[in-house]
């Protein structure tokens, strides 16, 4: 049976795939832009700068784009495994896309963190930069909905009955 068969290379997939989360979220944590702050009263209480604001949208829609790349390329380079097209490959390749993209919002936080240290005595008037934030788990969709689609266009694209698993 060609799902059984399939398992074990699609798990392997998945696990690979999860992996690539490690480097799209050390490239976001150098990309996406740190919050500038101003400390406005003794106890630390930060205000944004004017504009500054805007970061937050900038660190999500670059988080996205990398995603989206991300998924089209895995999504291509998956189909290019052409003994293994299938449903089962596409299953294990969205799994892993979703845990990949997972991986790269928490290791990216936290590769940003480690960048844009807080000082620990605040003082007043002084502006600081925050670490970019993600403060939304909807940008997690964006890779693997690439994959799946990047994947289902592929196979749509193709005209043979088994998707060109066999070379004759």
């Amino acid at each position: 049976m060609v799902v059984r068969a399939d398992l074990l290379p699609a798990f392997s997939v998945a696990s690979l795939i999860s992996l690539v989360g490690l480097p799209v979220g050390w490239l976001w944590a150098l990309l996406a832009p740190p919050q500038r702050m101003r400390v406005v009263t003794r106890d630390g209480r930060l205000v944004p700068l004017t504009a500054e604001s805007w970061h937050r949208f900038d660190g999500l829609a670059i988080f996205l784009l990398l995603g989206l790349v991300t998924g089209l390329l895995i999504g291509v380079v998956v189909w290019l495994l052409r003994a293994r097209r299938g449903p089962v490959m596409l299953l294990g390749t969205v799994l892993g896309s979703l845990l990949s993209a997972w991986l790269a919002m928490r290791m990216g936080v936290a590769f940003a963190e480690g960048r844009y240290p807080v000082p620990d005595p605040l003082e007043l008037g002084e502006v600081v930069e925050l670490a970019p934030v993600l403060e939304t788990a909807w940008a997690l969709v964006a890779q693997p909905l690439t994959a799946a689609f990047a994947y289902g266009t592929l196979a749509a694209w193709n005209a043979r009955d088994d998707l060109g698993r066999r070379l004759s």
